[in-house]
């Protein structure tokens, strides 16, 4: 919806996608950690073979974050800079944010959009398939919902419809159009 309004968005599980592609600079050094076994029939990262040996194993996830974290990092810092000299409305979409930093001092703001941990199991199990365990195991391995309420200047509230989730987005549009630009 943010798109829909001509803001860039610099979506870090679409260049953690990116970096993990066969050739990509996350492929080897995940399967040198994780073995062959996360490598699918068509030689791409077979991601739910990862996600089976990282959630619920927190040395797991770490050594897979010590691996893609910079990466997305380094890949998202660049994409801001083509951005630098335009005055494009950029969001940087972090799922992990609260797991991370927290905030970088180029960020003009912390936009977080908030959804109870049942509403959550249940579009991850209903929109993407998931079972109800492998859902549960991957929310309760990511920051909680007040660690990331606590890093938010604003929240949006997703845990209704899409007709609710668009009156919050034009709230979240109006506080951004009132930020100052960060330096």
């Amino acid at each position: 919806m943010l798109a829909e309004r001509e803001a860039v968005i610099v979506d870090a599980d679409a260049i953690v996608r990116q970096i993990q592609r066969p050739g990509g600079p996350a492929f080897s050094p995940m399967v040198e950690r994780f073995g062959p076994g996360i490598v699918a029939e068509d030689g791409t990262i077979d991601r739910p073979a990862v996600a089976a040996l990282v959630f619920g194993d927190p040395s797991a996830l770490r050594d897979l974050n010590a691996i893609t974290h910079p990466l997305v990092g380094a890949e998202m810092a660049a994409r801001m800079a083509t951005e630098a000299t335009t005055d494009h409305v950029v969001v940087l979409d972090i799922p992990l944010l609260a797991e991370g930093s927290g905030r970088s001092p180029g960020m003009a703001g912390v936009l977080v959009v908030d959804t109870p941990v049942e509403v959550a199991v249940h579009r991850l199990v209903s929109q993407r398939g998931l079972d109800e365990a492998d859902a549960r195991a991957r929310v309760a391995a990511q920051a909680s919902r007040q660690e990331r309420r606590a890093l938010a200047d604003f929240v949006i509230c997703n845990g209704g419809t899409l007709a609710q989730l668009a009156v919050e987005v034009d709230r979240a549009w109006a506080w951004i159009e009132g930020l100052e630009p960060s330096p």
